[in-house]
């Protein structure tokens, strides 16, 4: 014969058939946050009593439980501990935030995406980061800016390198982000480029043999020889680093991903205007501008230089009894002027006038 129940049994069983669950260590359960005690973050995930995140396993050394969590938010949580003699479990969010984390970062890797990461601080050999709750490395060969130039919490734009959660190995490159948009933006320059463009640029490096100028993420040579018509003995004579400039593309080698510039290609050629002013046998003032062992480079039109060659500098500097130097005013005569191989020929002695002025005329019209 069957053995009724009272009431408060019935009442008992529905409430053991509620609770009728089989949470273990290592499960992703949903819960909602129910409140805050001295240990951390109440919250219901379905149990007897009321599930627990101690605070480290809620937030960050250093921040507040309840800025980060608020009553009646829903969320999953990760068992790291079976229910005590109190029935309470112990949960993890860090954990769980972790995981997902990972999950973008393997992403993020396959991808070659550029993200985001907070200098924790400098150590040997290297920069700590945080990428989203995970902490990585950037050894110093990887970073393009100075360490000493990373304060705590400087922001950093990264890619992984390799990715080994089994290792909890994260390493990270600076370096291969610049690389990465140098190389892009060569080649959406390398694509468009021509010889006879004028670009702009911004003078970025100066040596000995001329400019480097970044003409929109790729730096074209500006050689020497094309800085200006006139004799210049150092860039640095009408350039300096941050100029900004126009120039123009003279070569273009797309295999080695090499252009070259000119300033004073954008200027009037002085050559051809020298030549409509000035002719063989003409007497001319002039500026030496350089002296060298085989002779003197005088300017003899602005932009043009000509040669008087060594002997004649001797002869010179013994029938005036001075040494000539660089910035001297000197006379002479135009002996020969080349105009395809944009050379003159200068003497401090006017030509031979024995050839008739008859002969002049047949050599000319020749």
């Amino acid at each position: 014969m069957a053995v009724k129940k009272n009431a408060s049994e019935e009442d008992f069983e529905k409430l053991l058939e509620k609770y009728d669950y089989k949470f273990q260590k290592g499960d992703l359960v949903k819960g909602v946050v129910s409140g805050f005690d001295s240990q951390g973050v109440l919250v219901d995930i379905g149990a007897k009593t009321t599930a627990v995140i101690p605070t480290y396993e809620a937030v960050e050394k250093g921040e507040n439980v309840e800025e980060k969590f608020e009553k009646g938010q829903e969320g999953e949580f990760l068992i790291i501990r079976e229910e005590d003699e109190d029935g309470k479990f112990l949960l993890s969010k860090k954990k769980v935030d972790f995981a997902y984390a990972w999950k973008d970062l393997e992403k993020a890797k396959e991808t070659d995406e550029t993200i985001l990461g907070t200098v924790i601080n400098t150590v040997k050999g290297g920069v700590l980061v945080d990428v989203a709750g995970v902490r990585g490395f950037i050894p110093s060969s990887q970073l393009r800016v100075k360490e000493s130039e990373l304060a705590a919490g400087a922001k950093i734009e990264v890619k992984i390198l390799t990715l080994d959660v089994q290792q909890n190995n994260f390493i990270l490159s600076n370096k291969k982000v610049y690389d990465d948009t140098v190389q892009e933006a060569k080649d959406n320059i390398f694509s468009q480029i021509e010889v006879g463009q004028i670009v702009k640029g911004e003078v970025v490096r100066i040596t000995d043999f001329g400019a480097f100028v970044d003409i929109g993420g790729v730096d074209g040579l500006l050689p020497l020889s094309q800085l200006s018509w006139r004799w210049i003995e150092h860039p640095t004579d009408i350039l300096h680093v941050g100029d900004k400039i126009d120039v123009e593309v003279i070569d273009v080698n797309h295999a080695k991903q090499r252009i070259s510039l000119s300033l004073k290609m954008l200027e009037p050629d002085p050559w051809v205007e020298a030549e409509k002013n000035i002719k063989e046998g003409d007497k001319i003032e002039g500026t030496i501008t350089r002296l060298k062992y085989f002779g003197a480079f005088v300017e003899v039109y602005p932009g043009v230089e000509a040669l008087l060659p060594h002997d004649e500098v001797i002869e010179y500097q013994n029938e005036n009894k001075n040494i000539l130097q660089v910035g001297d005013k000197i006379s002479t005569f135009i002996i020969k002027f080349n105009t395809a191989d944009r050379r003159i020929a200068l003497s401090i002695h006017a030509q031979d006038k024995e050839i008739s002025s008859d002969d002049n005329s047949e050599e000319k019209d020749s």
